[in-house]
C-alpha cells in the first residue's frame, strides 16, 4: 500500500489535495451569497444572515465576529463601515455559519438513504513532467457512501480531519489510492 506523497511537484507535476478540491465542491453545493462582502448588499446580506436570530447570532460570536451590538447594528443602519480587517471576519463568520447549516441538509443529500454519491476524480497535471518521470494516472468513479466523516470535518473547517476522511474514501481505490492524494477537481452532483 503507498504512502502519502511527500515531495508533491518534484518533476513538475501540478494539482491539489483532493480534500481541497472535495471542499470546494462541497462549498458550492453551500450555496453561498454570490456578491462579495465588501460591496454594500454583499455586506448587508451577511450580516442580516449572522444577525437574524440570537441563535445565529452565538453561532456568529464563536466564528469569530466579536463586536459588540452597537457596533452591529450601526454596520446594518449604514452610519458606519466595517474596516477592512472586520470586513474578513464577517465574511469567514458568514460561511462558517452557512457551513453549520447546510451541514445537515447536504449529508441527507449526500448519503442518499445509503446509496451514496458518485464522485469523479480527475488525476494531477503532468503536462510539465518529463516523460520518464510521468506514471500512468486516469480519470476514476468512486461511489462514496458514508459522507459522515467528509462533512463533518468540512462544516467545522477542520483541513487535517477532512484529508484523513478524504484519504479513507480513496483508499477504496486499491493499491493506486496515492495516485489520487493530489488532483485537478474532484466533481460530483448532489
Amino acid at each position: 500500500m503507498p504512502e502519502r506523497t511527500i515531495d508533491f511537484g518534484k518533476y513538475g507535476a501540478q494539482g491539489i489535495r483532493g480534500y481541497e478540491a472535495l471542499a470546494r465542491q462541497l462549498d458550492a453545493l453551500a450555496d453561498f451569497i454570490a456578491t462579495p462582502v465588501t460591496t454594500r448588499r454583499g455586506l448587508m446580506a451577511r450580516l442580516h444572515y449572522l444577525t437574524r436570530t440570537p441563535r445565529a447570532r452565538a453561532a456568529a460570536h464563536d466564528a469569530g465576529l466579536t463586536v459588540t451590538d452597537r457596533t452591529l447594528k450601526a454596520w446594518l443602519a449604514g452610519t458606519r463601515r466595517p474596516t477592512k480587517r472586520n470586513l474578513a471576519r464577517i465574511d469567514n463568520a458568514y460561511r462558517a455559519v452557512r457551513r453549520r447549516n447546510v451541514a445537515r441538509y447536504l449529508l441527507a443529500r449526500l448519503n442518499r438513504a445509503g446509496r451514496g454519491t458518485r464522485v469523479e476524480i480527475h488525476p494531477l497535471n503532468q503536462s510539465g513532467v518529463r516523460p520518464s518521470h510521468q506514471r500512468v494516472v486516469e480519470f476514476r468513479t468512486l461511489n462514496v457512501r458514508r459522507w459522515e466523516a467528509l462533512v463533518a470535518a468540512w462544516s467545522t473547517g477542520d483541513d487535517r480531519a477532512l484529508d484523513d476522511a478524504w484519504i479513507e474514501q480513496i483508499v477504496d481505490l486499491g493499491s493506486q489510492w496515492g495516485q489520487y492524494e493530489y488532483v485537478t477537481n474532484i466533481g460530483f452532483a448532489a
